[in-house]
C-alpha cells in the first residue's frame, strides 16, 4: 500500500540516484627504464672447499695481522738502530786513516824510494780532488747504483743470492751484493776499533771484521743506512777510497797510486784508474807488482764496465785498452827486497816492525849495484846451472866501511818477507876462514914470505884421538911460503900456522873482525869448521880492505818521522876498533891478491883492475864461497842447498867465483880503476926468506915432486879447482 499525503502526494520520498565520484586525472607517466638484471648467484661451494677457503682466509688474516705489526716493530727497531749509530758516527776526517800501525818508506843512498813496509797511507784524498776517472771506475766496478740506494741495494742482494745459489754456494757465500756503503761499514768494522790488548793480532781483527754471518750482515746494513743519513755520497766514497786495502801494504788509493805508478791519485789516467779499481776484488792477486799481465787483463774488464755505463767514450775505452797501465820504474824494479827486510829487522823495533808512526829511512842501498848483483845471479844460473837444480846462492856488496850497497838473499830476487840467506843462513865457511889465520900470524910478526912445511901432520885431540888434516888434492908440497899456502888453499899449512900462533888468538882476531858466531874450539877452526853468515864474513873482509879495523855492516843512515826535517837517529855501524896493524893488513891483501891472480880464485880475476879474495869449500862440498874485494867494493858470494845436500862439481873457485866476477864487472862499470892498498914486495933472494913457523910436535917432512905442484897450478888455472 502506498501512503499519500494530503494534496494527493506520496508519503515516501522519491528514490534519488547517487552522484558518481569525479574521475581521477591520470598521473603523468614516467619514462620506463629497463630493469637491471640481478647478478647471477654463484653456484654454492661444496662443504670441504668452503671449509678450506675459510681456514686459509683465517690464516691469512692472522699472518697479516701479525705481519704488519711485526714489520712495524722491526721498522721501529731498525730506525732506532740507525738513529743510535748516526749519533755515534764521527766526522769524515776522523775515519779516513784507520791504520793500527804506521808505515816505513825506504830511500836509497840517493834519496829515491825503493821499498815500502808496514801499512802505507799516502795521505787523504777526497771524491772531489781524486781523478774523476778513478772515482767513476770505483763506482762502475763496485756499485753501479751507488747514487740511488739508501745504503742497501735490494736488487743487488737478490742478484747476488741468485748467483750464489746457482753456483752451489750458500746464499751469503761468494757474491754478497754489498754496496760501497756496506763495504765502507765493513772497513770501519762497524765502528769497533782495533784494540792491541784484545789478544787478537791486527790480521785476526781484520778477518773478524770480514765475517759474513746473517746477523753480521743485518748489523752491517743498519750501519750502512746510518752512514747514508750522516754523510753525503761523496763523503762515504771518500772514506772508502782512503781505507781500502790495495795490495803491497798500501791503504787507500793515494798510497796505491804512488806505490804502483809513482804519481798522485789525482792524476791517474783511465787505464791506471781501471787497474787501481781492479785491485778491490783481490788486492794480492791483482797487484801489478805480482803479475802485471793479470792486472792489465783485470783493468780491461773495468774499462769495459766504464764504457758500458757511460763513464768513458768508445774512443777513450779503446785508448785505455791499447795503452795499458805500466808500473813506475821503482815499482817495476822491485829492487832491494832482501835489503829492505834486513834494515827492518836490524833497526829499532819501535820505528820499524812495530811502528805506529809514518817513518822515513834513508839507507846505504845503491840501486845500480843492487840490479848488477841480481843480474849477475840470474846470468850464472841461466847459463851454467841446470834448470832442475834447487841450489841457492846469496850475494852481498858493501863498501870498506861496512855500508851495504846490495843484498841478494836467494835465487828469486824480486821478493820480500822470505828467508834471507845472506843474513840468516849460518853455514860453515871452509877455507874462506883462512885469511884470519894468516892475519893472526902477520900481526904476531910473521910475513908473507915466512915458510911452513906442508907435510903429513897429526894432532892428538884430547877426548877424540889423533886427527890428520889433508889438502884438497891429498898431496903435499913441502916448504911453502904463507903467500903460496893461502893462494893455493893448502889445509895442512893453515892448521900448522893456527896451532903455532895459538887457536885462541885466531878466534879473537876473527871475532874482532866481526864473525860473531860460535867459533870451533879444536884445530879444525883453521879450516872453517865454524858457522857464520855471509854478511858476517863479508864484513870481516871489509875490515881487511880498510886497513885492519873492524866494521859493523849497516844499511840505515838516517831515520826521521814523516813531515819532520830533523832526524831521530843516524848511522848505526861503520868502522870500529883496530884489529890488526895496517902493515899486517897490507901484507894480507897482497897474499889474497895472489889467490885471484894465480891461485884457487882465478875465475874471479878482473881484466881492468886488481882484486883480492879467498875461495871456500866445506866438507862434502855442502857450501861453496868466494869473498873478495877491489879498492872500491867488497863482495861475498855463498852457494849451496838449503837442506845441506852436497853440491855436485862445485867449489868456491868455480860458480861462486864466477858469480863474484859477473857481479863486480857490472858494479865497476864507469868506476875508474884504483890499485889495491897492499904491500908490493920486490923480488928477493931465497936466502933472505923468513924462517919457518914453529910447529907443535915433531913431524917428519915428506919430499914432494915439484912437477906435481906445477901440474896442480895449471889445473887450478883451468878449472878453478881447490877450496
Amino acid at each position: 500500500m502506498v501512503n499519500r499525503t494530503p494534496g494527493g502526494g506520496r508519503l515516501v520520498a522519491d528514490r534519488r540516484s547517487r552522484p558518481e565520484p569525479p574521475k581521477k586525472q591520470p598521473a603523468p607517466q614516467k619514462p620506463k627504464t629497463p630493469k637491471a638484471k640481478k647478478p647471477r648467484r654463484p653456484a654454492k661451494r661444496g662443504l670441504i672447499s668452503g671449509l678450506l677457503f675459510g681456514f686459509f682466509g683465517l690464516i691469512w688474516r692472522i699472518i697479516w695481522g701479525f705481519g704488519w705489526r711485526i714489520g712495524m716493530i722491526g721498522a721501529l727497531i731498525i730506525g732506532a738502530g740507525v738513529l743510535y749509530i748516526y749519533s755515534t758516527l764521527p766526522p769524515v776526517a776522523d775515519l779516513v786513516d784507520g791504520r793500527a800501525r804506521g808505515s816505513v818508506t825506504l830511500l836509497d843512498r840517493n834519496g829515491s824510494v825503493f821499498a815500502w813496509r808496514g801499512d802505507q797511507f799516502g795521505g787523504m784524498v777526497t771524491a772531489e780532488n781524486v781523478s774523476p776517472y778513478l772515482k767513476n771506475a770505483i763506482v762502475a766496478t763496485e756499485d753501479r747504483r751507488f747514487y740511488m740506494h739508501p745504503g742497501v741495494d735490494p736488487i743487488g742482494v737478490a742478484s747476488a743470492v741468485k748467483i750464489n745459489l746457482s753456483e752451489g754456494r750458500g746464499p751469503l757465500s761468494g757474491n754478497g751484493g754489498s754496496t760501497i756503503t756496506q763495504q765502507t761499514a765493513k772497513l770501519l768494522c762497524l765502528g769497533v776499533p782495533y784494540d792491541p790488548n784484545s789478544g787478537m793480532t791486527e790480521t785476526q781483527y781484520e778477518e773478524d771484521c770480514r765475517q759474513t754471518t746473517l746477523w753480521r750482515k743485518i748489523k752491517e746494513a743498519i750501519y750502512a743506512m746510518a752512514m747514508e743519513v750522516k754523510y753525503s755520497k761523496n763523503e762515504i766514497l771518500t772514506i772508502y777510497m782512503n781505507r781500502a786495502f790495495l795490495g803491497a801494504g798500501t791503504r787507500g788509493f793515494e798510497a796505491a797510486s804512488q806505490r804502483y805508478f809513482g804519481k798522485s791519485a789525482a792524476t791517474v789516467t783511465p787505464a791506471e784508474s781501471a787497474m787501481l779499481a781492479g785491485l778491490l776484488k783481490a788486492p794480492t792477486r791483482y797487484a801489478p807488482t805480482n803479475n802485471l799481465e793479470r792486472a792489465q787483463q783485470r783493468a780491461n774488464i773495468i774499462v769495459g764496465l766504464m764504457e758500458e755505463q757511460g763513464y768513458l767514450t768508445p774512443s777513450q775505452a779503446s785508448t785505455a785498452v791499447s795503452n795499458p797501465a805500466q808500473l813506475s820504474e821503482a815499482a817495476e824494479a822491485k829492487a832491494g827486497g832482501y835489503f829492505a827486510d834486513w834494515v827492518m829487522s836490524d833497526g829499532p823495533e819501535f820505528f820499524t816492525r812495530e811502528t805506529t808512526e809514518d817513518v822515513i829511512i834513508k839507507t846505504t842501498l845503491d840501486q845500480r849495484i843492487q840490479l848488477a848483483a841480481e843480474d849477475a845471479m840470474k846470468t850464472i844460473f841461466e847459463t851454467k846451472v841446470s834448470e832442475t837444480s834447487k841450489a841457492q846462492a846469496a850475494i852481498i856488496v858493501m863498501s870498506a866501511d861496512g855500508a851495504v850497497r846490495a843484498m841478494v838473499g836467494g835465487r828469486k830476487t824480486k821478493v820480500s818477507g822470505v828467508f834471507n840467506r845472506a843474513t840468516s843462513a849460518k853455514r860453515q865457511t871452509g877455507s874462506a876462514f883462512k885469511p884470519f889465520v894468516y892475519a893472526t900470524a902477520l900481526e904476531l910478526g910473521h910475513h908473507w914470505n915466512s915458510t911452513v912445511v906442508d907435510e903429513p901432520y897429526t894432532i892428538d885431540i884430547p877426548g877424540s884421538g889423533p886427527w890428520s888434516p889433508e889438502n884438497y888434492d891429498h898431496k903435499h908440497y913441502g916448504r911453502v911460503t904463507l903467500e903460496y899456502a893461502l893462494a893455493h888453499s893448502l889445509n895442512v899449512p893453515a892448521v900448522k900456522v893456527s896451532e903455532a900462533v895459538g887457536r885462541e888468538n885466531v878466534r879473537k882476531v876473527a871475532s874482532d873482525f866481526g864473525i860473531n858466531s860460535n867459533l870451533a874450539e879444536g884445530p879444525a877452526l883453521a879450516l872453517g869448521a865454524s858457522e857464520a853468515t855471509l854478511i858476517e864474513v863479508t864484513g870481516a873482509y871489509a875490515g881487511i880492505l880498510n886497513g885492519g879495523s873492524s866494521v859493523k855492516p849497516y844499511g840505515l843512515t838516517e831515520l826521521r818521522l814523516l813531515g819532520d826535517d830533523a832526524p831521530l837517529m843516524g848511522t848505526e855501524g861503520g868502522i870500529g876498533e883496530r884489529v890488526i896493524s895496517e902493515a899486517a893488513a897490507q901484507e894480507l891483501i897482497y897474499m889474497m891478491s895472489k889467490v885471484v891472480s894465480e891461485g884457487t880464485g882465478t875465475r874471479a880475476r878482473l881484466k881492468d883492475r886488481e882484486a883480492a879474495g879467498k875461495t871456500g869449500t866445506t866438507s862434502a862440498a855442502r857450501d861453496a864461497w868466494f869473498v873478495g874485494f877491489t879498492a872500491d867494493y867488497v863482495a861475498g858470494v855463498w852457494m849451496g842447498y838449503d837442506d845441506n845436500t852436497p853440491l855436485k862439481g862445485v867449489t868456491g873457485g868455480g860458480l861462486p867465483a864466477e858469480i863474484w866476477h859477473e857481479t863486480m864487472v857490472r858494479v865497476h862499470e864507469g868506476v875508474p880503476a884504483k890499485p889495491l892498498p897492499m904491500l908490493r914486495p920486490a923480488p928477493e933472494p931465497v936466502a933472505q926468506r923468513q924462517p919457518d913457523l914453529p910447529a907443535r910436535g915433531n913431524v917428519p917432512q915428506q919430499q914432494t915432486n915439484p912437477v906435481d905442484g906445477v901440474l896442480r897450478d895449471v889445473l887450478n888455472s883451468l878449472f878453478g879447482a881447490g877450496n
